[in-house]
């Protein structure tokens, strides 16, 4: 670990991409390290106290020395003219010493620097591994050469991801070129650069995990064992045995069917009423299944959030229709059947289908053809869910007609689609984007 005897530059990119004052990494636990860690950190609490001087006299022989951690620190001294004059040949020097070790804040600071020296051709190279690792500077410059096709191949869903990517950071040049990209770039390529972010989220993992192994120090070999083992010869198996001979096995009597004995009268009650019960259930189940699943309609301006269903039921006991609430149950078989058997009262299948029916009936129903119709305008898709609400609000501000409609969440992996519902046909959802694009808006028929 070398947070806590590193410096850290966290700042945002200017088009000539300057750095600016440092923000020292918060110290951590020091884990047993080598005789140069004290001193190392000696110099941070001197930097961090304000005598600059002190920290670069304890950092150079360090970094003379070949200690990566020093080397950065005294890189950083030089980029900013703290405690020696400000000098960015010494501090591309000392920042190329650290990263040929795999310091990476070392190699993120070198290609930043050749950038801002107009060294382009060099500094890509640097900055293409860096933006891989998720170094949020980095990704805005390749994001920015991306979408120029300068530097870098033409790719504007990958621009608009990395873009994107810097801007979550916290990086506010960023932010600003995000909403310019809004603008330029069209929605099916933005909603494509959007899509990229999972992946490119575990791809930034693994680069990291790779670049740290790659820069620890190989573990000390093991002692030999002292313990000595014996090389014995493979066994062979005798060739004098004989193995017992496989018996099949007799073939089992074939079983006597028995005759069924006959069911008492009462049995006989007992069986057609259980039927009866397991039809009826089996209409009620069927009558759940062919009801629509999206038949209850929130009022117009709150957003319902949409998520897929699971494939499978996770509860046990949902496959199979619960039995009759109400009716009488079967009578218990007695050993004397009686002369003349009581009827036995009708099952209850229509109770159950009023109980089945009943979330039907209280459901407020919009008018027929909008709440059936699959048409919807989507406004946007956005990677905080805040962000879509906010343009619903924004939406409902502008257009009058938009507080009727429907405004609907579609969640998509991480993503959450911006979708306006109840509309009558495609015509009447084109007829609205429409109205939305003539303010510069971006809006798309989508068949939900």
């Amino acid at each position: 670990m070398r947070s806590y005897r590193t410096l850290l530059l966290a700042v945002p990119l200017i088009p000539a991409v300057l750095l600016a004052a440092p923000v020292l990494a918060a110290p951590k636990a020091a884990p047993p390290a080598a005789a140069a860690a004290p001193d190392v950190k000696a110099g941070v609490d001197a930097w961090e106290a304000g005598d600059y001087a002190k920290a670069v006299a304890v950092w150079r022989p360090l970094a003379i020395a070949g200690d990566p951690d020093a080397q950065f620190n005294l890189g950083q001294a030089y980029k900013l003219g703290r405690g020696v004059p400000a000098d960015l040949g010494q501090a591309e020097g000392w920042y190329r010493r650290a990263a040929k070790q795999g310091h990476l804040q070392a190699e993120d600071n070198l290609g930043l620097v050749l950038f801002t020296a107009n060294r382009r051709d060099e500094a890509m190279p640097f900055i293409t591994r860096s933006a891989e690792r998720g170094e949020p500077r980095a990704q805005y410059v390749l994001g920015t050469a991306m979408f120029n096709g300068d530097l870098a191949a033409k790719d504007w869903p990958r621009a608009y991801a990395l873009t994107k990517r810097a801007s979550d950071a916290g990086l506010g040049i960023a932010s600003a070129r995000l909403a310019q990209l809004d603008r330029l770039i069209p929605l099916d390529q933005r909603q494509r650069g959007l899509a990229l972010l999972p992946e490119m989220e575990k791809n930034e993992q693994r680069a990291r995990l790779a670049a740290v192994n790659a820069a620890a120090p190989e573990a000390p070999k093991s002692a030999p064992s002292p313990v000595q083992t014996a090389n014995l010869p493979a066994s062979v198996p005798g060739t004098l045995y004989t193995p017992p001979p496989v018996l099949a096995p007799a073939p089992a009597p074939a079983p006597t069917p028995r005759p069924a004995a006959p069911l008492s009268p009462a049995a006989q009650h007992a069986a057609a009423a259980a039927a009866e019960a397991a039809a009826s259930a089996d209409v009620a189940a069927a009558a759940a299944k062919e009801a629509p699943a999206d038949t209850v309609q929130m009022a117009p301006g709150a957003i319902r959030v949409v998520t897929p269903p699971p494939s499978q039921p996770t509860t046990p006991g949902t496959s199979y229709a619960a039995p009759p609430e109400k009716g009488p149950l079967p009578p218990a078989e007695t050993p004397a059947p009686p002369p003349t058997p009581a009827p036995v009262p009708a099952p209850a299948p229509v109770q159950e289908k009023v109980v089945v029916a009943t979330p039907k009936a209280v459901t407020p129903a919009p008018a027929p053809a909008a709440g059936k119709s699959p048409w919807r305008a989507q406004l946007g898709a956005f990677g905080v869910e805040a962000n879509a609400r906010s343009l619903w609000r924004t939406v409902e501000k502008a257009y009058p007609a938009a507080a009727a409609r429907q405004p609907y969440l579609v969640k998509s992996g991480k993503l959450t689609r911006l979708q306006v519902g109840n509309f009558a046909s495609k015509a009447d959802a084109e007829s609205f984007c429409s109205a939305v694009k003539k303010d510069g808006r971006p809006c798309l028929v989508v068949d939900r």
